[in-house]
């Protein structure tokens, strides 16, 4: 007669419950597939055949974790560790759209905004833009499945039930504030740095000819300096922000 304990239900529902919460707290918040205009059944069902996936390859959950409390706390762990994921891969879009924010800020274009199709919400024009191309760049060197491979590396880093130092490496992710800055501004240096040389040119101007009109001359040529240098440099900027990208695992909580 077939029988089934309680132990050996509670570790085939780990199995799949673990990663199905991580899985469903990072596509919840990661950019591109958690963007608000998925619906939630979509992204759900996302996390259900990820989970199922990745499920065989991951080691045998702790037989008690259903047991009393434990498995709350366990719950409120692995979707800390999902959200995590997802905060850390959302500071190198923010970088990204950040660098486009300081261009366009020099360039003059800081009063021109768009609507942001992954915040819902009215930003930069340059920002957008750069936001839509690292989008476009994260799909294409399969970003989606580097996030499967940092989900199921994190279930060796920070295994379920372990002890709670070993989820001290998550401290980490408060200080991608600094590479966020840094990152942004090592996209948008190059141009920033042909603006600044183009400014000091302008002064110069206005100092020889102080006839000139400074706000009437200098900001066509501003903005035609920037628009050119942004053409001729948007390959560096892609090979950049592909770099970037394509580091992500390594790159935060995941090493």
């Amino acid at each position: 007669m077939f029988s089934v304990t309680s132990t050996e239900l509670a570790g085939w529902m780990g199995a799949f419950v673990w990663p199905f919460v991580r899985m469903l707290a990072l596509i919840s918040a990661a950019p591109v597939l958690g963007h608000a205009s998925i619906p939630a059944r979509v992204k759900i069902g996302l996390a259900v055949f990820a989970a199922l996936a990745i499920a065989p390859s991951l080691p045998a959950p702790p037989p008690n974790a259903f047991e009393n409390w434990n498995a709350v706390t366990l719950l409120v762990a692995q979707m800390g560790i999902g959200f995590a994921l997802a905060f850390s891969l959302r500071i190198i879009f923010a970088a990204i759209e950040m660098a486009g924010d300081l261009i366009g800020l020099q360039m003059g274009l800081s009063f021109a905004t768009f609507i942001d199709p992954q915040n819902s919400d009215q930003t930069p024009l340059l920002g957008s833009f750069l936001g839509i191309v690292a989008m476009l760049l994260f799909l294409s060197i399969d970003g989606h499945l580097r996030m499967l491979m940092a989900v199921a590396e994190s279930f060796r880093l920070f295994p379920v039930g372990g002890d709670t130092a070993t989820y001290a490496p998550l401290r980490d992710v408060a200080r991608l504030g600094a590479e966020l800055f840094r990152l942004a501004l090592h996209l948008a240096l190059p141009v920033l740095t042909a603006l600044l040389v183009c400014n000091l040119a302008l002064g110069i101007l206005t100092r020889a000819a102080p006839q000139l009109n400074l706000l009437s001359v200098g900001f066509p040529i501003t903005l035609l300096a920037g628009l050119w240098w942004l053409v001729h440099g948007t390959p560096w900027m892609m090979h950049g922000m592909t770099n970037a990208l394509d580091a992500w695992p390594a790159f935060l909580p995941l090493r």
